[in-house]
């Protein structure tokens, strides 16, 4: 392992007695990772399963190619989103009947609190966390414009005292499980508990949760969630998003973008619009079929996972990041902006540092690759079903090198990308 003679509290040998222990190292060869490569980055873009290459060549190649617009009965195309709705719904506490794969996180965003201000239409108040993902609060935002509403942006910190005192105003609360920057976890079942108490609705974010936490939406009673698929679900960039209703709101749910695959019958191509009774009234337009396909072969990987032991790697990971990060970097001015208790922690970690766009730069050039946001951190990401703990300790002894050589001084790391 190279570069890693500095970390003295631990040692090759207890490193690799972890991987040779870990329950989910044979999954790592279900992915393609270049050589060379430490990717700490699967909070942003998945890595590639290996099924997937094959499934899009047969449904460019003969489903497309050959089968032409028969492949929507012949090859099943039409059902996909309900189909692959139903693979996720398994990892995000679910029945199968209550998600949907359809558009992005944003337009689900959309519709959900719409329908929800809609239940709730002598109500006033929609609480958010400020610095929430921007899209979160960009469409908030807009929904409480279009709807007559208030929408009230609170610290993380603020957010019980801000749904107290929205008291029987309350319309909803939409929070990210796991904030996207910090890592900081919410107490789903907590938070649901007491907004119900008051009468509101609740709409998750999954983004950071899906494919890494064990979510429990039907437990913790939840009314709306919505998450995308191409972080740690691995479907692929642009992959589409999903979005949960619970069964017992779909009788009522009225979204705002009713398309003709929303409709009950979609093919008899009547005037007027007459919702699906189901999960499928929360479709507009007609699906992105090649993502789709590509997500339904990329979520094979989780057949028969338990998702506890997946967070269990999760918070090892992390826990092993920070531990060597406090011992090897932080005489280089890292801080840590994650929660150090991992029971609260998401499964990427933040870093804070002055020259953190350059470091990041370093790194990625150096085979390390995390990603970068403003104004000063830098994120790594832990993905369970193929990162090894090996890895862990490899990207921080490189981190350590880049530090002690300056190598990030450089105007080719200084010069900042369009996509950071």
């Amino acid at each position: 392992m190279t570069h890693a003679a500095h970390i003295a509290h631990l040692t090759h040998a207890s490193i690799e007695l972890m991987d040779e222990r870990d329950p989910l190292a044979d999954l790592r060869e279900q992915f393609i990772i270049p050589g060379g490569v430490i990717y700490l980055d699967g909070n942003s873009l998945g890595a590639l399963p290996k099924s997937v290459p094959a499934r899009m060549k047969q449904a460019i190649e003969q489903e497309w190619g050959i089968g032409l617009i028969r492949s929507w009965n012949d090859a099943d195309w039409y059902l996909a989103p309900q189909r692959v709705g139903a693979l996720i719904a398994g990892l995000i506490g679910a029945q199968p009947t209550e998600v949907i794969v359809c558009d992005s996180t944003s337009v689900n965003v959309f519709k959900v609190l719409v329908a929800a201000c809609r239940m709730r239409p002598d109500r006033s108040v929609i609480v958010s966390e400020r610095g929430n993902f921007p899209t979160n609060a960009y469409i908030t935002a807009e929904v409480a414009r279009l709807m007559g509403k208030t929408v009230v942006f609170v610290e993380p910190s603020e957010v019980d005292d801000a749904i107290e005192s929205a008291g029987d105003d309350l319309v909803a609360v939409q929070l990210t499980e796991v904030n996207f920057k910090t890592a900081s976890r919410y107490d789903m079942a907590a938070i649901t508990e007491r907004v119900h108490a008051l009468g509101g609705c609740v709409v998750w974010d999954l983004c950071h949760s899906a494919g890494v936490l064990p979510v429990d939406l039907n437990g913790c009673d939840v009314d709306f969630a919505v998450g995308c698929t191409y972080k740690y679900l691995n479907g692929g960039p642009g992959s589409p998003a999903f979005l949960f209703a619970a069964e017992r709101h779909l009788h009522q749910v009225d979204q705002p973008l009713p398309g003709w695959h929303g409709h009950a019958r979609p093919f008899e191509f009547v005037q007027d619009y007459e919702p699906d009774p189901g999960i499928a009234r929360m479709l507009t337009g007609t699906a992105s079929q090649l993502g789709l396909l590509a997500l339904e072969a990329a979520l094979g990987v989780f057949a028969g996972l338990d998702m506890h032991v997946v967070r269990a790697k999760s918070v090892a990971l992390t826990g092993l990041f920070i531990s060597l990060v406090d011992t090897e970097l932080a005489e280089f001015g890292f801080t840590v902006e994650s929660p150090r208790d991992g029971t609260v922690r998401g499964s990427h970690v933040s870093l804070a540092h002055e020259h953190a766009y350059a470091i990041t730069q370093a790194l990625i050039a150096r085979g390390v690759i995390g990603d970068f946001r403003a104004p000063n951190l830098l994120r790594f990401g832990f993905a369970p079903l193929y990162l090894r703990y090996g890895d862990v300790w490899n990207a921080v002894a490189i981190m350590r090198n880049v530090m002690t050589t300056a190598a990030w001084d450089a105007p080719e790391f200084l010069a900042k990308k369009a996509v950071t």
